[in-house]
This record gives C-alpha cells, structure tokens and sequence, in this order.
C-alpha cells in the first residue's frame, strides 16, 4: 500500500468533534510510513507537537498504538528497561508518560499508528490487558488487523461519507483485536500458522496487485498443492478466492466512500477491464457496481433525513411539523423518505 500520515490540527479536531454521532474515540492522527536503513528517526515531517529528539524522548497528550510491520528497533519508557522491538510488536503509548523508540539503523523499520483520545477511549484503554507498565504485545503477523488498520487509513484518507465515525468504529475494532490477542498471547503457534498469516498481510498489503499464489508458496519454502491444502483448511476458501473476495471488498468500500468512476475503481483494484470487474464484482455482490453504489447513496439519504427528522421531533419542538423540517434540511431536494421508503425496497 502506498505510504500516508495524517495529523489533524486543533481547528480541525474541533471540527471533528463537532460532527454528530459522536462515538468518544477521536482520531488525532493516522499514518504508514517505511524507514529505511540509516534513514533519520524520526524525520523531519512529523509536526512539532509528535517530533522529538532521541536525547529528549517526548510526551503525547493522547494514546498511540504503533504496529511494526517489519524491521527492528528499540523502545524506552520511564521507569522500565528498554526493549527490543521487532515485526509483529505493537507499543501501546499512554498520555503524559514519557518514552522513545526508534528502529536499528542496520534494518530500519515499517510502522503503522493511530493517535486518539474520547471518553470511550478512555475507558476501553483503562481495561487490565492494556496496562502503562506493560506497553508492548506481540500480537505477530496478524493480517485481520492489518486489514482493519489499512481500511482505517484509507477511511481518513479518503474523508468519504460518515469518516469520522467509520474511523472511531475501526479503532474500537483495533483495541478488541489488541484485547483478544493479549489473552491469547500464550497459544502456541506452528511453522504453517505463521506462513499463512505472513501470506495473508502480503494479500493485504498488496491487495490490488495480480499476485502469484505459486510464486507466494515458494517464497515459503513451500509446495503449492501443500500451501493451497493449509491455507483452505485454515480460511475456508483457496488462496486465489480470498485474495479476488479481498479486491471486491475493497473496492466496494472505494465505492461507498467514493465518486470515483468504476472504470477507475477497476483499474485501482487491478482488474484487467472495467467489464471483468462488474462481472466479478456481481458473481460476488449479487448486483453490478453502479447498482451497489446508487442502493448505498439512497441508504445515506433515508438515514440522513430520518435523522435529522427526529432532531426536529425531540430537540426543538414537538410541534415542529416534520414536513417543514424536510423543506429546511440540506436534503429538501430529495424526496421526503417517509414517501419512498416503502417504493426503495420495492425495487
């Protein structure tokens, strides 16, 4: 996936937190980055308010949770021993508790993170597993979270319909992923299991891209009448099913979340033609592209009317005439939902 960061300043956090649900996870900031060997850490694009000095460390004023992908390093907190840290560890960062890391100028290192705060926040991040004396799991190469974190990024990225609350579900799914893999951290693994799940992030990772399932296989030392038997037995379907089911499930949140063209969606996803990929697309969704799009945008509307439609019922006035409410909305000119829903699902 290409490399982003997102950090979003005072003006625009206030905005966020503004916006209505809010669900009490707030996204500060959101990023993917790749250092390489003898590159300078951190470089010089992080804000004033994340950068720090190796002799200085720093102090958030949110939580953190940085996934190394790949590479090695090492971490410090204040009133613990450093720590060796590798692929497959993910630092938990409290506020106003002081550390630094950085990775080993002989591998560098690939890094995922998201920086948040909200009052659920809070609460989730009070639960045992995620303890400021213990801030590092090992959760390994775990592509269901990988998965989720990519999506996140591409979810604030994007700022498609709804991001700030798709973003706050995605973090919640994150610290239950993180929750479940601290109370199962001490389940044996086999040389298979990590195979898959090595194999799984490269999906992940490179999830548009016409990948070779013989050539993954090889790259593990493995057979692949062998690698396609375990992986099957393990996920339910072959390595070539999950990595096409991958491209249409993301390619329908670019739908969602986007006014891109399909013809561009095809392409972005790797489809040799925008026909294959409506003909996929359909064999897996049950309805061409352009038809999930147009039933997802008539879904936004019902629901964003409906909403606003009771605002007007229970917080001005329960006078308010629902009718002059709709006129008033910035959806007035839609149709009233409660004359098209009945027809919507008609259709």
């Amino acid at each position: 996936m290409n490399l982003y960061r997102k950090y979003f300043n005072e003006n625009q956090i206030q905005t966020l937190l503004a916006s209505e649900p809010n669900w009490g996870v707030n996204i500060i900031t959101v990023g993917h980055y790749v250092h390489t060997p003898n590159m300078v850490y951190p470089d010089s694009k992080h804000p004033q308010s994340h950068y720090f000095s190796w002799e200085k460390g720093r102090r958030l004023q949110e939580y953190q949770m940085v996934y190394l992908a790949n590479g090695k390093g090492i971490f410090e907190m204040e009133n613990v021993e450093p720590f060796a840290v590798s692929a497959g560890t993910l630092i938990l960062l409290f506020p106003n508790v002081w550390h630094r890391y950085r990775p080993l100028e002989t591998t560098g290192w690939e890094e995922f993170w998201v920086g948040f705060n909200g009052h659920y926040a809070e609460y989730l991040m009070r639960q045992d597993c995620f303890n400021p004396q213990k801030p590092l799991l090992n959760i390994g190469f775990n592509a269901e979270f990988l998965h989720i974190f990519i999506r996140l990024i591409d979810t604030v990225k994007y700022e498609g319909v709804a991001f700030t609350q798709i973003s706050s579900c995605l973090v919640i799914q994150l610290l239950g992923l993180v929750y479940a893999s601290a109370l199962l951290s001490d389940k044996s693994s086999t040389r298979h299991d990590a195979v898959i799940r090595a194999v799984r992030y490269k999906m992940h990772q490179q999830w548009a891209e016409n990948l070779e399932m013989e050539k993954l296989a090889k790259e593990h030392n493995m057979s692949y009448a062998l690698f396609r038997k375990i992986f099957k037995k393990m996920l339910g379907v072959s390595p070539g099913q999950y990595h096409l089911n991958l491209k249409i499930e993301k390619t329908a949140q670019i739908l969602r979340e986007t006014d891109f063209s399909i013809a561009k969606i095809a392409e972005s996803g790797g489809f040799e033609s925008e026909f294959y990929f409506s003909r996929m697309f359909k064999q897996k969704m049950g309805c061409p592209p352009s038809a999930y799009r147009k039933r997802i945008f008539l879904y936004l509307c019902i629901s964003q009317q409906t909403i606003f439609l009771y605002k007007c019922y229970t917080l001005e006035s329960k006078k308010t005439d629902p009718n002059e409410c709709h006129r008033k909305s910035a959806f007035s000119h839609l149709p009233h939902p409660t004359k098209r829903i009945g027809s919507l699902f008609s259709e």
